[in-house]
């Protein structure tokens, strides 16, 4: 039995790059909806808040995407 260190080297990277972009894409996400309560208390014209919105549930949505992704290289 040999392993193949270059393959596993490989794969351990690519899993450590890809869970840390996805952290910090949930986290960003997170942090849009708290700076959206800042945002609306700040202004009262809500545009500020809507765009804080809008980019927490970007994130939120291609988080899901890259699991969706995950689960369909998986059962394929």
């Amino acid at each position: 039995m040999s392993i193949d260190w270059a393959a596993l080297g490989s794969v351990f990277g690519v899993s450590l790059a890809v869970t840390v972009a996805l952290v910090g894409l949930f986290t960003l996400g997170i942090v849009g909806l708290s700076q959206q309560d800042k945002a609306a208390t700040a202004t009262a014209g809500g545009r500020p808040a809507t765009m804080a919105r809008t980019g927490a549930y970007a994130c939120f949505a291609l988080c899901a995407a890259a699991v969706a992704y995950g689960i369909y290289l998986i059962v394929a």
